[in-house]
């Protein structure tokens, strides 16, 4: 007997925040990370909702089975504002991380 298991969602959640910690709309995030030898694997880009978050979807990214999904470097703009962080994407759950942008 074999059984399936359908995978569930590996999504990653990057909040971003001003110094009042209010939330920061249409500002861009980049999440990208490098393989081995300096090679770019991921390199994803999007724009923050009014509520300050953008929502990235690795299920591509991650088989099952496989222990982690990678560590990513993230860098915020907005205007000539910029800032930066890193985050675990771990598989099949929501991983969450905020961003702080001087505006």
């Amino acid at each position: 007997m074999t059984s399936c298991r359908r995978k569930d969602d590996t999504i990653a959640v990057i909040t971003v925040r001003d110094a009042n910690n209010n939330p920061v709309a249409n500002a861009d995030v980049r999440v990208y990370g490098s393989g081995t030898g300096g090679v770019v694997t991921v390199d994803d880009l999007t724009q923050t909702n009014s509520a300050g978050e953008a929502f990235f979807n690795y299920n591509d990214e991650y088989q099952l089975g496989q222990a982690g999904v990678a560590i990513l470097d993230i860098e915020v703009k907005k205007d000539s504002k910029s800032s930066h962080g890193i985050i675990k994407i771990e598989q099949e759950v929501t991983t969450k991380e905020t961003v702080y942008l001087n505006l």
